[in-house]
């Protein structure tokens, strides 16, 4: 192949995530469809029991017990391998992390490594991933379906930044591509509303464009100005999502002082306005 695929989890649901249990004669009916591939969004590995591994980015990752695991948007990664193993698969739409979790997954200069799970914590996990899973599985026409199934999964997901905050099991080192993803990402968070050009961003990590944009596309397949689109994509869905501002009022939010350039920004970025979006995911 000439390019590695990218997955995106719009072309799977409608509701920006996926949830699924596996074991063993599931996950290795998917494995063997799964070659090396980038996604759109974040995954989470639960594994309840048995062992297998993960290779992403080059490194491979081994899991055994019970544990946490997770792989970013961007990170090349193959299908896991097992021995009997068993636990639960999640696919979650970035828009629905929230920053502070973001910034616990993202925020490091090294490759995640997994979380071992003490009972209490695996307990506590299976039990909210199961009924996130059951509520996921029921009536969609339900007014209130994704607003349930979104805060179980967002409990989910701080529950898990939670034990990746307090892990000090992070011990390999990262490259300078690596480590300027990270400091790039960290920048966007800071810098979105004033500065959307990739030169600025240069300046501030004290580098070139081209080196940032090259940097960028070898960690992650992308040059910086599809990350500042993405950052702002992400950041408009929050807002239209979680708060009641116009779409108008949300495109000065993010320094946009043209609100009509903004509305046809995001319909091409997201193939539907952001009116629509807001209806979508409030239904």
């Amino acid at each position: 192949m000439n390019h590695i695929p990218i997955h995106l989890l719009q072309d799977r649901t409608t509701h920006g995530l996926q949830i699924q249990h596996f074991d063993k004669n599931k996950l290795k009916k998917d494995a063997s469809l799964l070659g090396a591939h980038r996604d759109d969004h974040y995954i989470f590995f639960l594994l309840e029991d048995g062992s297998g591994s993960l290779m992403i980015d080059f490194n491979e990752v081994k899991f055994s017990g019970s544990l946490l695991y997770y792989v970013l948007p961007g990170q090349v990664h193959h299908g896991m391998k097992h021995e009997a193993a068993s636990g639960w698969f999640v696919a979650v739409d970035t828009s629905l992390v929230p920053q502070e979790c973001r910034n616990v997954f993202e925020g490091g200069l090294l490759l995640q490594q997994p979380y071992s799970l003490d009972q209490t914590e695996l307990r506590q996990c299976c039990t909210l991933l199961s009924l996130l899973f059951e509520r996921y599985n029921a009536d969609a026409a339900n007014p209130l379906y994704l607003s349930i199934v979104h805060s179980l999964l967002q409990s989910f997901i701080v529950i898990a930044a939670g034990c990746y905050q307090k892990s000090a099991g992070l011990n390999l080192k990262s490259s300078r591509p690596a480590q300027l993803t990270s400091q790039f990402k960290n920048l966007l968070t800071k810098e979105l509303r004033s500065t959307k050009s990739p030169a600025n961003y240069a300046a501030l990590l004290n580098i070139s464009e081209s080196y940032l944009s090259e940097a960028l596309k070898k960690q992650t397949g992308f040059p910086a100005s599809y990350w500042i689109q993405q950052e702002v994509i992400m950041e408009a869905k929050r807002l239209l999502y979680y708060s009641e501002l116009s779409v108008k009022e949300i495109a000065h939010h993010l320094g946009y002082n043209d609100h009509s350039y903004f509305s046809r920004f995001f319909r091409k970025a997201t193939g539907a306005s952001a009116v629509t979006f807001r209806e979508k995911y409030r239904k």
